[in-house]
């Protein structure tokens, strides 16, 4: 599935809550399916900067896409990683890089969360994009 389609799924899914208490809900349910991250990449290097909980991304090179894996000790960040995973995982990297990620106002991410919520999930998007970026010059210096 394409970013675009990923996205609008996402989109659908979220239109059937009216209340935004089981939106969170299901942002928990969602982070059961995390990708885990090896504990091996629990470390300072993965650890994203600017979130108020504690949340790893890695991510490598596999077959010409991103294979990224998570973690959060928080679960509704858990979960809202795991969108963003969903969203961004398998994908090349110029597709990751030039993602608008319009789902996350359309299903009212943004204005839901707490401000310190809000820039944890714009650190997570950074730096999946900075990964992104990084192969895609890895790819081009071939």
């Amino acid at each position: 599935m394409t970013i675009k389609e990923i996205e609008n799924a996402i989109e659908e899914e979220f239109s059937m809550f009216d209340d935004w208490m089981d939106k969170y809900n299901y942002l928990i349910e969602l982070g059961r399916d995390c990708p885990i991250i090896e504990e091996k990449d629990k470390n300072d290097n993965n650890l994203i900067k600017g979130c108020q909980s504690k949340v790893w991304v890695s991510a490598k090179m596999q077959d010409d896409v991103m294979d990224i894996k998570a973690d959060s000790d928080a679960v509704i960040t858990k979960g809202i990683i795991t969108l963003l995973l969903r969203v961004f995982n398998h994908q090349k990297p110029e597709d990751v890089e030039n993602a608008d990620l319009h789902f996350i106002d359309n299903i009212g991410l943004t204005s839901h969360l707490s401000p310190t919520r809000s820039n944890g999930l714009l650190a997570m998007i950074k730096q999946i994009k900075l990964y992104a970026m990084a192969f895609n010059i890895q790819n081009n210096n071939r």
